[in-house]
């Protein structure tokens, strides 16, 4: 069978059809220079980010049995709300001793306070018999000169004043002793009541921690504690995550640092949304050292053979809250990150007299106002 003879030859291709090919490479040739020019020389990219948040932990500051739990992983809460009850049977029984304590100083000092004023009377009683021992000393001395009486008297007198003088003596250091224990203070002020006071403070918080509350608004997650469970203070119970407050960890090759700087504008895509939503963020901060530097493992290259590994810096991206609000991410979700590297003025680290990002929470603020309540209560009630 002859193989040749069955062959058809291709037809070359045409001219027109090389030069229309020719002509497109160099079109998008001059297209990709333009745009790297123009802008691909501004802009630094990478898909190696994520997003992250806050982990705040949920605790309990005093040990308990738990008797109720109120939300579980993936729940909302709103900050201040119960979490987590335990048993107060305990704590309300020393509470209840406390406040017994407390009203029973109360009416201790007040006894105080009017023995200061037996003290001062019984004073003013010996400085009458003083008074009324000298006045019969001098009268019986006027006698003596006249021999109206014996000196046996006289004498008498005279250990009648020595005695009322020492009786004198005695009224002063009562008065300045039960006057030491209240002087210069109310019965609110006093160290007595304000020890005891302590004590019911003391108590009436140790109640209200049998209810653990959430210390920010977010979604639950990591649960980890069971009803009947015996929990000490400082363990984790469960944690909130606030999705209002996100950020995103983009990790840049160190050679792509060198244009980064704080402000700039960045341009983020989530995988979960794709390009259809466009976040929009800027650079708020860079970590002191590359991922590796704080591994757990860092990699020791003082020894050995050595092979260059390029290192990745990881960048803190804020996000615009009114894009996270409506279109939500969650922790840990991948970024693809494009930095507009154009606008180089700012600094490439955070500087000492830039702003800080701080945290706090306000639901235990009032805690010790509430006891206060308590106390005062109790103090007006048997004052």
């Amino acid at each position: 069978m002859n193989t040749e003879a069955n062959t058809t030859p291709t037809p070359p291709r045409s001219r027109a059809g090389q030069l229309l090919g020719i002509a497109v490479v160099v079109l998008a040739l001059i297209a990709a220079a333009l745009w790297w020019l123009l802008a691909g020389q501004y802009r630094e990219t990478t898909e190696d980010a994520y997003v992250d948040g806050n982990v705040v932990a949920v605790t309990a500051q005093v040990s308990g049995v738990v008797t109720a739990i109120a939300a579980d992983n993936t729940d909302h809460v709103d900050a201040g709300s119960n979490l987590i009850k335990l048993d107060d049977t305990d704590a309300r029984l020393a509470l209840a001793r406390a406040e017994a304590q407390l009203a029973r100083t109360v009416r201790q000092v007040r006894a105080q306070y009017a023995n200061v004023g037996q003290t001062r009377a019984n004073l003013q009683l010996r400085q009458v018999e003083l008074t009324r021992a000298k006045a019969d000393l001098a009268h019986r001395r006027e006698l003596l000169a006249s021999g109206a009486i014996s000196g046996e008297e006289v004498r008498h007198a005279e250990d009648a004043v020595r005695a009322a003088t020492a009786g004198l003596d005695v009224a002063t250091q009562q008065l300045a002793g039960s006057s030491a224990l209240v002087g210069r203070t109310s019965i609110a002020s006093n160290p007595d009541v304000l020890a005891a006071s302590s004590r019911v403070r003391d108590a009436w918080i140790a109640v209200h921690r049998t209810e653990v509350p959430a210390p920010v608004t977010g979604m639950v997650t990591r649960r980890n504690v069971q009803l009947g469970q015996k929990i000490n203070p400082g363990v984790s119970l469960m944690s909130v995550v606030p999705l209002d407050h996100l950020w995103v960890n983009a990790n840049f090759k160190e050679s792509q640092l060198r244009h980064i700087r704080i402000g700039q504008k960045v341009e983020l895509v989530a995988d979960v949304y794709g390009n259809d939503v466009v976040y929009h963020g800027s650079v708020i901060g860079q970590e002191p050292g590359t991922g590796s530097a704080f591994s757990l493992l860092p990699a020791q290259n003082a020894t050995g053979n050595w092979i260059k590994v390029v290192q990745r810096v990881p960048i803190r991206i804020a996000l615009d809250p009114q894009q996270v609000a409506k279109h939500p991410l969650q922790l840990g979700l991948s970024m693809k990150v494009s930095v507009a590297t154009r606008d180089r003025r700012g600094s490439r680290l955070v500087m000492r007299d830039s702003g800080d990002h701080g945290y706090r929470t306000d639901v235990f603020a009032h805690e010790l106002a509430s006891a206060d309540a308590v106390v005062d209560r109790i103090v007006a009630a048997n004052q």
